[in-house]
């Protein structure tokens, strides 16, 4: 594939990021969300944490219209790229965050809790990034 996979892939996520926001059709946000996956997937310059961060984006948009089952397996492989490429701070926290929404829309308090605290306990250097990650496992 080409480099413009990468664009098309920043491009999509962005898009679905507007959708979550507006929850206009979310159908299309679903779709969004696959199809920047997608293109990130086959980006010759696609790092780890952009499939990382593809997968989280999955699972928060399949969170968002009530779907658990997707939800916990992108939240899941979120999780793996991050103990498989030895990603933390920022991601790993997120990965914990969607494993504890997830597991919130599925009915397990006591893992969605579990996730919350292992969100928290994650080492994020930068003060901004910490403060929207509190803000973000607030609404789980």
């Amino acid at each position: 594939m080409s480099k413009s996979d990468r664009q098309r892939g920043v491009d999509l996520f962005n898009r679905t990021w507007e959708l979550i926001e507006s929850r206009e059709d979310d159908d299309l946000m679903v779709h969004c969300a696959h199809a920047s996956a997608y293109h990130w997937a086959v980006a010759p310059e696609c790092a780890p944490q952009n499939r990382a961060r593809s997968e989280w984006q999955l699972s928060r948009v399949y969170t968002l219209v009530g779907h658990p089952e997707p939800a916990l397996a992108h939240a899941e492989r979120c999780l793996q790229w991050c103990v498989d490429n030895a990603l933390a701070g920022w991601d790993l926290a997120y990965a914990h965050e969607a494993l504890a929404r997830a597991h919130k829309l599925a009915g397990d308090e006591a893992a969605a809790a579990s996730h919350v605290e292992q969100a928290r306990a994650v080492q994020i250097a930068d003060p901004e990034d910490r403060e929207h990650l509190e803000a973000d496992l607030a609404t789980v």
